[in-house]
């Protein structure tokens, strides 16, 4: 496998990316010049030193730089700006599915709560499920969770996919004995989305009827 494969295989690990268009990719950078390929090389080497896993919700996020400018590794950068936000509903708590979707729910606005990050959807037919999504942590987050604001719902924002909705049905099945004992009330987004939507290519108002309608 020459180098041009080699590249192409990791492109293809790119979510939504084929095997025709992560050699486009290749082709692409081969076509640009030395300084534009080292400039993409330093951009994502300082993408993981620049960047930060959120302790409470697992979302990536820029850490606060100190007083030279440099981002630093600090305790207080292992929490990010939502989960430190007073100003936050903590009653509620959204899960979504991964980063972008918590991004387009934040640039929506239409939302005050909390999050949570799954890190994926639960595949249909899975044995090892718990090391494909975070539910032991979520678990963990919400035994836990001794904030004034007590948890009063949990909204189950997924793409309306059948993974999406197994997921929905999973997480509802392992939250269901601390959410009666809480009385926490689980909910999932409503009518707004269409089948097979994913939740980071929904408009505003899509998703404002789908909060507003969820069940």
């Amino acid at each position: 496998m020459d180098i041009i494969d080699k590249l192409a295989e990791i492109f293809k690990e790119f979510p939504g990316i084929g095997e025709r268009q992560a050699r486009r990719f290749v082709y692409f950078l081969m076509s640009r010049t030395n300084g534009y390929t080292e400039n993409l090389s330093s951009l994502i080497l300082d993408l993981k030193k620049d960047i930060s896993q959120c302790k409470e919700c697992f979302r990536f996020f820029l850490r606060r730089p100190n007083r030279v400018g440099v981002p630093t590794a600090s305790v207080g950068n292992k929490i990010c700006e939502i989960c430190s936000d007073k100003n936050m509903d903590s009653s509620i708590l959204m899960i979504v599915e991964k980063d972008s979707d918590l991004e387009s729910v934040k640039k929506s606005r239409i939302y005050n709560g909390k999050y949570f990050i799954l890190g994926g959807l639960v595949p249909i037919v899975e044995k090892n499920t718990k090391n494909r999504v975070r539910i032991e942590e979520l678990k963990q987050k919400i035994s836990k969770d001794e904030n004034p604001n007590k948890l009063r719902e949990i909204i189950l924002a997924f793409s309306l996919s059948p993974q999406g909705d197994h997921t929905d049905s999973y997480i509802r099945e392992q939250l269901k004995d601390t959410a009666e004992k809480s009385g926490i009330k689980i909910s999932s987004l409503g009518k707004g989305l269409s089948t097979g939507t994913e939740l980071e290519y929904s408009d505003n108002d899509t998703l404002k009827n789908a909060l507003k309608n969820r069940q």
